[in-house]
């Protein structure tokens, strides 16, 4: 790989934990607010969610956020560079059909 891939690929990792980190950051508050006053209003909660159960569901949806903002991020960072250097005839993305005359029941 080249020094110009490699800082491409650093940066793009860099971008995607940042990404991660501000998902696992709001995720975090989001669940956390409804799971303490759940376990503080709902005697079911109350009587079957302790502490670490708590923790549990909260660093899970933290976990979760995570990774999907992160490879939500990688992925689309690979299309942007993936379209940037690909070749001129593959650029044209536009869909010019096959010509030939759409069925009646398909014509709008």
């Amino acid at each position: 790989m080249s020094t110009a891939s490699l800082d491409v690929a650093k940066r793009c990792s860099r971008e995607a934990t940042l990404a991660g980190a501000k998902a696992a950051a709001v995720a975090t508050i989001a669940s956390a607010i409804p799971t303490f006053a759940s376990v503080r209003m709902l005697p079911w909660a109350k009587a079957n969610i302790n502490p670490t159960g708590q923790a549990l569901i909260i660093s899970t949806v933290a976990g979760m956020a995570y990774f999907i903002a992160a490879d939500k991020k990688i992925l689309s960072l690979a299309r942007r560079h993936s379209y940037e250097n690909a070749p001129e005839h593959l650029k044209n993305t536009s869909y010019q059909g096959t010509g030939r005359p759409h069925p009646a029941f398909f014509r709008p």
